[in-house]
């Protein structure tokens, strides 16, 4: 369910103006409007409905007080909130992967998400895409899994696989440029 907020066009670039200047109400606009959107990406990444709420709460303070450090001409306002929120929860998931229980835990999650995602097949660009990815040397695979999918930055992947930081942005490099190419 939708509420008007949400279907209603907004400027963002005006919001982070307003909010600059201290407009409470383009905070809430934002939020009211992009919420559930922003909800889901830090989901996806902490996977923790809890911590997910804090996470946003922490991202959207921040948005009120560096909304001023927008710049449009390094790109869009809703890019640079998204990436602001996107930020926040990879700071939180990298607060919590720091546990060797917790790395455990990841590596299940992500081996039995894997799992379930190939077990699903319900469109023909997730099969091509899944074929592709199949074609991929295995630490190519679940260097781009763990990157796109779990939304580890390339030092939690380095240190995930035990391989130098170099190597690891090496293999998702030219793992995206083979699935490029798979894909076409």
């Amino acid at each position: 369910m939708t509420t008007e907020t949400e279907d209603l066009p907004l400027d963002f670039e005006a919001a982070l103006l307003r909010c600059a200047q201290g407009d409470q109400y383009a905070l809430r606009a934002i939020y009211e409007r992009e919420r559930r959107w922003l909800m889901a990406t830090v989901l996806r990444i902490v996977r923790r409905r809890e911590l997910a709420e804090e996470v946003l709460h922490d991202a959207f303070l921040q948005i009120w007080r560096k909304a001023g450090s927008y710049n449009p001409r390094l790109g869009s306002a809703r890019g640079w909130i998204y990436t602001v929120v996107r930020h926040r929860a990879l700071n939180a998931l990298r607060a919590i992967s720091n546990s060797p229980e917790r790395d455990d835990e990841r590596h299940e999650e992500l081996m039995e998400a894997h799992a379930a995602w190939q077990s699903v097949d319900d469109s023909a660009e997730k099969r091509a895409l899944a074929q592709c990815l199949e074609r991929l040397e295995g630490q190519r695979r679940q260097s781009v899994l763990l990157a796109f999918v779990d939304g580890y930055s390339h030092e939690q992947v380095a240190a995930q696989l035990g391989a130098p930081l170099g190597t690891v942005k090496s293999w998702i490099r030219r793992g995206l440029i083979a699935l490029k190419e798979c894909l076409s």
